[in-house]
């Protein structure tokens, strides 16, 4: 595994996602709009809406917007009505992917999903076929040269289930998704800020890919999260530096 680092794979992520900051808004409207039909309009009484929202703030969208999302969502305002729908499969390498959407035409986007598989060396498989190899959690990654100690010791007495210190000096928080407000508050109130803060699906193991492997998944990967009803994407995928 030489080569391979956490930290690495996390900022690809992150550059990716920066990559389609176009999108953004499009998504977390989504997001917010399925989030307030399933749960309601209250973000007191609905976690789901209560994350949505935190994340339509980090990336600036105006109150208005939000408001119209809400109100779609609960049917004050009419709108599209989307549907959430997973598709899995395995890519280069025998990498594990699952791809989360939210569409309102699902033959159009499993047409989509179908097409990104086949096209960069995939297989688009059946439901269930991958989903065991990951964990739904939350999760905190901090840059390497954070304290470990302290972050072990707010982690914990905050709620989280686990601490890792990784090879590469990152430091991984989990913690059950419903844990996840209180263990990052915990955190925010030690004074640590992760790097990356999300609700997700954490592989069980990680499968590492270097080479012509690499690039292709690199190349999978970007094209399903380029695909507008394509919400996030997860993969075991380790991609070697």
């Amino acid at each position: 595994m030489a080569g391979h680092s956490k930290w690495a794979n996390i900022k690809h992520r992150k550059a990716a996602a920066d990559a389609k900051k176009g999108k953004v808004f499009t998504r977390l409207i989504k997001e917010i709009t399925v989030a307030a039909k399933l749960g309601g309009g209250d973000p007191g009484s609905n976690p789901r809406l209560r994350l949505a929202l935190d994340k339509a703030r980090e990336a600036n969208m105006t109150k208005d917007s939000v408001t119209r999302a809400i109100q779609r969502g609960t049917g004050e305002l009419e709108g599209v009505a989307y549907e959430e729908v997973r598709y899995e499969g395995y890519g280069p390498g025998g990498a594990a992917i699952m791809a989360d959407c939210l569409t309102d035409n699902r033959t159009r986007t499993v047409a989509e999903i179908r097409h990104a598989f086949s096209k960069n060396g995939g297989n688009l498989g059946a439901d269930g076929s991958v989903a065991y190899l990951f964990r739904h959690c939350g999760q905190f990654v901090f840059a390497p040269g954070t304290s470990e100690d302290k972050v072990m010791e707010a982690a914990l007495e905050a709620g989280a289930d686990d601490v890792v210190a990784n090879e590469d000096g990152s430091i991984e928080v989990v913690c059950a998704p419903a844990d996840f407000e209180q263990v990052k508050a915990g955190l925010e109130k030690a004074g640590l800020r992760a790097d990356a803060a999300e609700i997700t699906m954490k592989p069980v193991a990680e499968t590492v890919l270097a080479g012509t492997e690499a690039a292709r998944m690199k190349g999978l990967l970007e094209t399903l999260e380029g695909l507008d009803d394509v919400q996030d994407v997860y993969t075991t995928a380790a991609l070697d530096a």
